[in-house]
């Protein structure tokens, strides 16, 4: 998931039609195979980076560790790049051309790195703030950065990309790479029928988190190696022959601690349903309806914020960041490991269900359709704000009371077995669909307890929501209210009811190989805890 804290690209989208449904991206309708389907990955090599395997659950995968001490190696693996255009000015491109600029200077690369922007778009400004300029040619108008770079990274608005793609490509200079951080282009292309320019290479470095988060990382971990936002990266298409060892290029140059293989079909397959899932829409619809249901036992709205959003951002995610999610429900004495095991049982299969509607809606391209159609009716119907109602007024409140050590903070199982439950059945659908366990436990639990669960701790799971990519927040708020009534409907009434646990779906999350490989994940997150009160020069936009 790639948030994005800009919206004014949007006014660059505002008439995107012609969908079609290409059999190459129809998915299969009839009886559904619970079966696992295979990955479509066949491992990588490198001759600049240093590749390993790993192990997780019954699969082998090849990554690439990064870090700091890797810098000298940018100019070979930038091999005949002189510029490399960082277009947009939103979230991830402040934070990606500021790390591409520090590390190439950290390598005494002559390598220009240049911002490209709408002419007359208020971003510039803030760019030239950053030390990029019209006078020295890393900074001007979009499509004449586009034109001068070997590398341009395209980073404005997923909805501007759909509008903008003909005129990107038509002027990119032969031999230039595409660079993307997310692969939602690609999904449109396949829903109208269309592919890239079979003349140049694709590529994709996707960060695990969003553009603060990458800088922020960045920054906090100077002074250790290796510090970062983990991330995929994918190759569409190697016309040159060098379009991995750019693309490795890019992640380390961002700081990304581990790089791990994707391909752009299953990127934004897994990324567009991981923000509306667990990253953000169903966290969001979980913590709703918890903090009604908890106010409906007795609660005050403060109890019930910490039992239900406080639970959840301040103590069950970061169990989760450093040990995993087997280690959260093993650490439980016997009572609450009952109470888990209630709430586990009666959510799994609700939350399922809306997970499998969300996958099958991305694959399909319905959900592309829907983020194009939005962004259609953006100027007339603007999106608001979701921080006015009770539950986030009182979490304004309950934050600024916590305790200095959060001692406050409970850790309710109720609330861990809603939540976890959700987690592994998004894990489970990405799964049978062939995802690999890298993408999976990234896009499921790394991104979600490293990276933006801290920020909703910070600043409210309202306030991502309000300020996060216009993909993102049409996801969210689309599917959001579908968790909430589902939960609210079958798994609490399951619950209310004295329905009896179900223990096969126990069992199958106790036995579940992802643990393992989750674990080994774990061992690879950022060597740093993020920390998002400390003073950073990333963008960080709050919607007035």
């Amino acid at each position: 998931m790639k948030f994005s804290f800009a919206t004014a690209a949007l006014s660059l989208a505002s008439s995107v039609s012609g969908f079609t449904s290409p059999s190459a991206s129809r998915p299969f309708f009839g009886v559904r195979s619970t079966s696992l389907a295979k990955t479509s990955l066949k491992g990588f090599t490198s001759d600049i980076f240093t590749t390993r395997d790993v192990t997780l659950a019954d699969t082998t995968e090849t990554i690439v560790k990064g870090g700091r001490d890797l810098f000298p190696l940018l100019p070979k693996a930038f091999e005949d790049i002189k510029k490399i255009g960082v277009i947009g000015w939103g979230s991830q491109a402040p934070a990606q051309a500021q790390n591409l600029k520090d590390s190439l200077a950290e390598c005494e690369s002559d390598i220009k790195v240049a911002i490209g922007l709408r002419e007359g778009s208020a971003s510039m400004a803030e760019a030239a703030e950053q030390g990029f300029s019209k006078e020295d040619g890393t900074l001007g108008e979009m499509f004449e950065v586009i034109a001068d770079s070997d590398l341009v990274i395209l980073l404005i608005s997923d909805a501007a990309q759909a509008k903008l793609y003909q005129k990107v490509f038509d002027a990119m200079k032969p031999g230039a790479t595409l660079g993307l951080s997310h692969g939602f282009l690609l999904g449109y292309l396949d829903s109208i029928g269309e592919k890239f320019p079979d003349t140049m290479d694709v590529i994709a470095v996707c960060p695990k988190g969003m553009g603060p988060s990458v800088r922020r990382l960045y920054e906090q971990g100077k002074e250790v190696n290796g510090a970062g936002i983990n991330a995929s990266f994918g190759v569409h298409q190697n016309v040159s022959g060098k379009a991995t060892e750019v693309a490795l290029g890019w992640a380390v140059a961002l700081g990304s601690p581990y790089m791990f293989e994707t391909t752009l079909r299953d990127e934004y397959r897994s990324d567009i349903y991981g923000e509306r899932g667990i990253l953000l829409g169903a966290v969001h619809g979980i913590v709703e309806t918890l903090f009604r249901r908890y106010q409906r036992q007795g609660m005050t709205p403060e109890q019930a914020f910490l039992e239900s959003s406080e639970s959840i951002t301040g103590k069950i995610t970061k169990v989760i960041s450093k040990r995993g999610i087997k280690a959260l429900y093993d650490d439980l004495e016997e009572k609450d490991k009952a109470t888990f095991r209630t709430a586990y049982s009666a959510s799994y299969k609700p939350t399922k269900e809306i997970l499998q509607e969300i996958y099958d809606e991305v694959r399909s391209g319905n959900e592309i359709r829907t983020v194009i159609m939005h962004g259609e009716r953006i100027s007339e119907y603007p999106v608001g704000k979701i921080d006015g109602t009770e539950t986030w007024i009182v979490g304004e409140k309950v934050r600024a009371s916590r305790e200095p050590d959060e001692a406050n903070i409970p850790l309710n199982p109720f609330t861990a077995g809603v939540y976890v439950a959700c987690m592994m059945a998004q894990i489970d659908v990405l799964r049978e669909a062939g995802h690999c366990y890298s993408e999976i436990i990234n896009e499921s639990v790394i991104e979600a307890v490293d990276s933006l669960c801290p920020y909703m701790h910070y600043r409210g799971v309202a306030f991502m929501v309000d300020n996060c990519s216009f993909t993102a927040k049409t996801g969210s708020r689309k599917w959001a209210p579908r968790f909430d009534y589902i939960l609210d409907q079958l798994a609490y009434t399951a619950v209310d009811n004295g329905k009896p646990v179900d223990e096969q779906i126990i069992a199958d999350f106790e036995k579940n190989p992802v643990h393992g490989a989750i674990v080994e994940c774990c061992k690879l997150r950022p060597t740093v805890d993020i920390s998002c009160e400390a003073p950073t020069t990333t963008k960080e936009i709050v919607i007035q």
